[in-house]
C-alpha cells in the first residue's frame, strides 16, 4: 500500500495517514442543513470527500463513510443572530418541519447522484439522534463543563479554554482563534444574558412556545444545539476517536472547533486524528452562501436558470471544475471557466475512448524516449493523489497523455512507439484514475429512441417560443426537461440535449 500524506488542519502540516485499525478508514463529513436546497457551494465537500472515500478505497481500505443531514438544530453562527434554520424555513414555506426536511433531503441526494458521489455508509439524521445527544449533554454536565439555565444547556468555553491551555489540545487550536479576542469582540446576540460568558454555546436550548420543534429532555422540552449533533452521531459509529473529519473551511469555527471541545471533555480525549477542510467557492471573491444571497443552486446549476449562469451546465462539468484545482485552494465561479471545463473533459474523454481501441499486439517501444514519459506520467498520478489528494495534477498528467494517444490514433506518432506494457498502463490509469477515483463519466449525448420525436417536437415548441418572446413558455420547457434528467444547450448549429442518468 503506498504511503498517504494530507494536510492535516489540526497541526497545519501534511502528515503520513496511519489509520487506528490497519485496513480500515473512519470518515465523517458534516451533511447538508435541509433547510433550503443546495447550491454550488455545498458541491466542493461532497465531491471533495467522495474522492477521498474513494481513493481510500482504491489504496485498500475498507472505509466507513458517515455523511450526516442536520435537519434540526439551533445554529450560533459567527455575526449572526442564533436562529433555527429548519424551524423559520418550514413557517415560511407553509410545511410542517419533516416535510420541507424531506422534500430538500431529496433534492440533496439528486444532486449527488448527477455529481456521481457514492452513497455514504451511514447518513445519520440529528432527529433520529436525540437521545444520544441528550446522553452526550448529562455527561458533559456532569464533569462540570455545562450549565443549565432556565431550560437551555450552555457548554463553558472559558473553563475548557483555562485548563486545557497547556495540553495538546487547547481551545482554538484548530482555528487560531484566541478567547480574549472573542471575549472582546463577541457582540450581543440571542439568549446572551443567561451566559456566563458571551462565548459559551448552546448544547441544548428550551424551545419557545411558538417553536415547532421540540423533544423532552431532563431540562424541559427543547431542541438540541448545532454542535453536539455531529459528536453525538460521529462517535456512535465511528468510535470515540475516528481517522478523518472532513468539511468546509468555513465550518472550523465555531462548529469544529466546539466539536473538538465537547467531545475531548465527553470521551476525555481528542475526537479526531486528522482533520481535512476544502477551501470555498467564490463569486467575484466573496464566499458563495445563502448568507450572502449569491447562491446558485444546483437545479439553477443544471438549467442555465440563473441570472449569472450562461447557458446550462452538465453535473460532469461541474464535478471536472472543482477537482482541476486542489481542494485546500479558492475555487472562483465564472462563466468562462466552466465552459473552459465543458471543453477540457470532451478532450479528456475523446482521448479515451480513442486509447480503448488502441492495440498494443503490434507496439515494441520504438520510441524509448516517448515510452519512458509516457510510463512516468502514468506513474505519477498515483504519486500525486498520495500528496494530499492533488487532483489538479493528475488531471494535468490525464492531458499530457491526451496528444499521445491522439497522435496514434491519426498516424502523427507510430502505431509501434509505445511497449505493449506501456498501452496496458495506460488503458489502467485512464480508467482507474479518470473513472474510478475522480469519479468522472462522458457527457452523454441523447441517443436516437422511440422518443427522440417527443423531445424533438419540444425542442421546436421552445425555439417557437423563443422566436415569439415568449420566454416563460421557453424556460419552463427546459427547466421541466431538466428535471427529468435532459438537459438543453442552445449551440451556433442549434439546441443539443444531454440525458444525465
Amino acid at each position: 500500500m503506498p504511503e498517504l500524506h494530507f494536510y492535516n488542519s489540526y497541526n497545519r502540516q501534511k502528515e503520513k495517514f496511519e489509520s487506528i485499525t490497519p485496513g480500515y478508514a473512519g470518515l465523517y463529513v458534516c451533511g447538508p442543513t435541509v433547510s433550503g436546497e443546495s447550491h454550488l457551494g455545498h458541491a466542493r465537500p461532497y465531491i471533495t470527500f467522495d474522492v477521498v472515500g474513494r481513493y481510500l478505497k482504491h489504496l485498500g481500505y475498507k472505509v466507513r463513510y458517515v455523511r450526516n443531514i442536520t435537519d434540526a438544530g439551533h445554529f450560533e453562527e459567527e455575526g449572526r443572530e442564533a436562529i433555527d434554520k429548519v424551524g423559520e424555513k418550514a413557517k415560511l414555506e407553509k410545511l410542517e418541519p419533516m416535510e420541507m426536511v424531506h422534500k430538500y433531503t431529496s433534492l440533496f441526494h439528486y444532486g449527488m447522484r448527477l455529481f456521481n458521489c457514492e452513497e455514504p455508509a451511514i447518513e445519520p439524521t440529528a432527529t433520529g439522534h436525540i437521545i444520544e445527544q441528550i446522553s452526550m449533554i448529562e455527561n458533559i454536565m456532569a464533569k462540570g463543563y455545562a450549565y443549565e439555565v432556565n431550560g437551555s444547556v450552555y457548554f463553558d468555553v472559558k473553563k475548557y479554554a483555562e485548563e486545557f491551555a497547556n495540553t495538546p489540545n487547547p481551545y482554538g487550536k484548530l482555528s487560531g482563534r484566541i478567547l480574549e479576542d472573542q471575549l472582546e469582540t463577541t457582540r450581543e446576540l440571542d439568549g446572551q444574558d443567561e451566559k456566563r460568558n458571551k462565548v459559551d454555546f448552546a448544547l441544548w436550548k428550551s424551545a419557545p412556545p411558538e417553536h415547532i420543534q421540540r423533544w423532552i429532555s431532563p431540562w424541559g422540552e427543547g431542541f438540541p444545539g448545532w454542535h453536539i449533533e455531529c459528536s453525538a452521531m460521529s462517535s456512535k459509529y465511528l468510535g470515540e476517536t475516528f481517522d478523518i473529519h472532513g468539511g468546509g473551511m468555513d465550518l472550523q469555527f465555531p462548529h469544529h472547533e466546539s466539536e473538538i471541545a465537547q467531545s475531548t471533555i465527553a470521551h476525555g480525549h481528542a475526537p479526531v486524528r486528522y482533520w481535512m477542510h476544502n477551501n470555498m467557492i467564490t463569486i467575484n471573491g466573496k464566499k458563495m452562501g445563502k448568507s450572502y444571497n449569491n447562491v446558485i443552486k444546483l437545479s439553477e446549476l443544471f438549467s442555465g436558470n440563473h441570472p449569472l449562469l450562461a447557458q446550462p451546465y452538465h453535473p460532469m462539468v461541474v464535478r471536472f471544475y472543482i477537482l482541476q484545482t486542489h481542494y485546500r485552494s479558492t475555487l472562483d465561479f465564472s462563466n468562462e471557466a466552466l465552459q473552459a471545463s465543458e471543453r477540457a473533459i470532451r478532450r479528456l474523454w475523446d482521448a479515451y475512448e480513442q486509447l480503448k481501441k488502441l492495440n498494443s499486439d503490434n507496439a515494441t517501444a520504438a520510441d524509448k524516449e516517448l515510452d519512458q514519459k509516457v510510463v512516468n506520467w502514468c506513474n505519477e498520478c498515483e504519486e500525486f493523489m498520495c500528496d494530499d489528494f492533488n487532483t489538479a495534477k493528475v488531471l494535468a498528467n490525464l492531458f499530457e497523455l491526451a496528444p499521445v494517444i491522439n497522435g496514434i490514433k491519426g498516424g502523427q506518432i507510430a502505431a509501434n512507439a509505445l511497449s505493449g506494457g506501456t498501452v496496458t498502463l495506460l488503458k489502467d490509469t485512464f480508467r482507474i484514475f479518470l473513472e474510478d477515483i475522480l469519479g468522472l463519466q462522458p457527457l452523454q449525448v441523447q441517443q436516437s429512441n422511440k422518443m427522440d420525436s417527443v423531445l424533438s417536437l419540444l425542442i421546436e415548441i421552445r425555439k417557437d417560443a423563443k422566436k415569439r418572446k415568449d420566454f416563460a413558455t421557453s424556460d419552463q420547457i427546459r427547466n421541466k426537461l431538466a428535471e427529468s434528467g435532459v438537459l438543453l444547450k442552445d449551440e451556433k448549429d442549434g439546441t443539443v440535449s444531454y440525458t444525465i442518468e
